[in-house]
């Protein structure tokens, strides 16, 4: 099997060499090979990860909340509460609900974000619908705990392959440019009303319930993506630099800080290379496809990712993004 993959790799990297300038070396086949080769595996990649997320989401939705008439938080926590007070089904609610949040992240983030939280989404409504999980448990504190946990490895998962199936998070993202509050207050504020509307329609120990399973599934979440807060510092070391830099500014649209520095190891000699070292500030649902176009340009890039709690001023997208 891996033998077939490398054959097609090569076959495509040949066949797109073919339709260039007949005067292109030996090193462009060479890029052509790592572009697919990058491509492939983090298309592999992100569909294992967002298949994991939609099948532990719709355990934790269908195995744990759902038939306990539990609730969470975000745009899931309206589908469930609307679900349970309505005789809408919740596959038809989690992709009406999470709509326009995917609109705005189309407009926000970029078409492959928007396009691989659809077909998630549609693909977790799938499994709720026809997907006949079994009960697990009627004890109201393992539901809380455990249907959080689920639906967090879901939701993290998901993140991981460059895709959301709650589109909160985009809707924090977004206001909190447009306003003076931070990611974490915006999302903390849209929960409040939504954990409000639940004790007063279904009760006041629902919602407190409910406060436990979106705690648990928001701690499951930073661990899924190993703590990665709202906003991501990136550093990047390349000796092509300047291919990265044009791609984060005119393909991502993020804008990019550039210092010059020296290597500090050096084999023979006491003079250092110079070399561009490039900054950016991302949010956390756009380092999937940061990391997979730098491997396109720079396989060997060394990459510093710090976590950022905030930021104010700077471009951190400002312009719309390239295909």
């Amino acid at each position: 099997m891996i033998r077939f993959f490398r054959k097609l790799i090569v076959a495509k990297a040949k066949q797109r060499l073919k339709k260039s300038s007949p005067s292109i070396k030996t090193s462009s086949l060479s890029e052509e090979f790592g572009i697919i080769k990058a491509t492939t595996i983090y298309f592999v990649r992100d569909s294992i990860f967002l298949t994991i997320g939609i099948f532990s989401a719709g355990f934790g939705l269908k195995g744990f909340l759902l038939p306990n008439s539990f609730i969470d938080g975000g745009a899931m926590g309206i589908s469930l509460l609307i679900s349970e007070t309505t005789s809408i089904d919740l596959s038809i609610l989690i992709v009406a609900i999470n709509f326009p949040f995917i609109l705005l992240g189309y407009k926000q983030i970029g078409k492959q974000f928007a396009f691989k939280s659809i077909l998630a989404i549609i693909g977790l409504a799938l499994i709720v619908h026809f997907i006949p999980f079994p009960l697990i448990t009627s004890d109201k504190l393992l539901i809380a705990v455990f249907g959080g946990f689920f639906l967090g490895v879901g939701i993290g998962m998901s993140i991981r392959g460059g895709a959301v199936i709650d589109g909160t998070e985009v809707l924090a993202i977004y206001l909190s440019k447009k306003t003076g509050l931070t990611i974490g207050d915006v999302i903390l504020i849209f929960n409040i009303i939504i954990f409000s509307f639940g004790a007063y329609i279904l009760s006041i120990e629902i919602a407190l319930y409910a406060i436990l399973t979106y705690i648990a599934a928001s701690k499951t979440i930073d661990f899924v993506i190993e703590g990665i807060e709202e906003y991501t510092g990136i550093t990047i070391i390349s000796d092509k630099s300047e291919k990265i830099r044009v791609m984060i500014t005119e393909k991502l649209g993020s804008g990019v800080t550039i210092y010059s520095g020296k290597g500090g190891y050096q084999k023979d000699g006491d003079n250092s290379k110079p070399i561009d070292i490039l900054y950016t500030v991302i949010t956390r649902l756009e380092i999937a496809n940061l990391r997979k176009e730098i491997d396109k340009i720079d396989a060997n890039a060394f990459i510093i990712m710090n976590s950022i709690k905030d930021t104010k001023g700077g471009m951190i997208k400002k312009r719309p993004l390239k295909d």
